[in-house]
């Protein structure tokens, strides 16, 4: 270190018991640093782009819900179709996601949409998720569809603020110009808010891929949202290169054609209580 403060004419660490601190100088060094390197990363991955080599690895971060229900089989049909590329699959919320993704430990995120993005990153939508209700069995929506107007004096359970399903559930009210319901809970997960209105706690309102494995085994009621935003995007997320890693681009290309059907914004629920006309 001391030879490369010769070298540069700069003092680049203030020394002290504690350790050491960058100075101004070093800083700005520091700053070039991390340009370098990224600048030699892309310059690796562009010479194995024109080999034309597709072998390499792929780490995948995804929420938990849109990796059980959504990821495995097109990954299975993916790295069939690309033997050659490796894939490791990645489990967090989207906070965290987001940070592996800047720091580089992960390559493409899949998540819901939450939001703007800075130019170091660019989003794709690859599916649009149903925006479902559901309720308790045996309640009072077992044989009508509530109105907007009633659901603000209808007890919710509702994820932590912070959370990218908080981010719905918020957004989905203040879009159809309703005050914010009433919150009977509020839970660290989807499946404690799946369990908590099976036991009659409440209602919800959650993209239907988050809840489905209740639904399925009939545990809750699904109902149409009378909102005005009745779908969510499903993303994927990667950082901006000038050049891709050939099996990233592969990945890319494959999630945008067929990662998933899309519904559209009036598509019934498959599970959805039927009401009479």
């Amino acid at each position: 270190m001391q030879a490369l403060e010769v070298e540069l004419g700069a003092e680049l660490f203030v020394r002290s018991r504690q350790g050491l601190d960058l100075t101004q100088a070093g800083k700005v060094l520091a700053s070039y640093a991390a340009e370098i390197l990224e600048l030699a990363d892309e310059a690796r991955i562009a010479v194995a782009a024109a080999g034309g080599s597709e072998k390499g690895t792929v780490v995948i971060g995804a929420l938990e819900t849109i990796a059980s229900v959504r990821l495995p089989e097109w990954l299975a049909s993916f790295q069939a179709a690309h033997a050659d590329i490796a894939l490791r699959l990645k489990i967090a919320g989207t906070g965290e996601l987001m940070r592996k993704l800047e720091a580089g430990e992960l390559d493409v995120v899949f998540c819901f949409d939450g939001g703007g993005l800075d130019e170091r990153f660019v989003k794709r939508a690859v599916a649009m998720e149903a925006l479902v209700l559901v309720a308790p069995k045996g309640g009072a929506f077992d044989e009508r569809q509530p109105d907007l107007a009633e659901l603000t004096a209808i007890d919710f359970l509702a994820t932590e603020v912070g959370c990218v399903y908080r981010a719905m559930f918020d957004k989905a009210f203040a879009e159809a110009d309703l005050a914010p319901p009433r919150l009977a809970a509020e839970a660290g997960s989807i499946g404690a808010i799946a369990r908590l209105i099976a036991a009659g706690a409440g209602m919800g309102l959650v993209p239907r891929l988050a809840v489905a494995d209740a639904i399925d085994r009939d545990e809750i009621n699904e109902l149409p949202w009378p909102g005005p935003s009745q779908t969510v995007p499903l993303v994927m997320i990667w950082r901006r290169r000038r050049v891709q890693p050939p099996p990233l681009k592969l990945l890319l290309a494959a999630a945008s054609e067929g990662f998933a059907p899309v519904k559209s914004t009036d598509a019934r629920p498959r599970h959805a209580v039927q009401f009479p006309s």
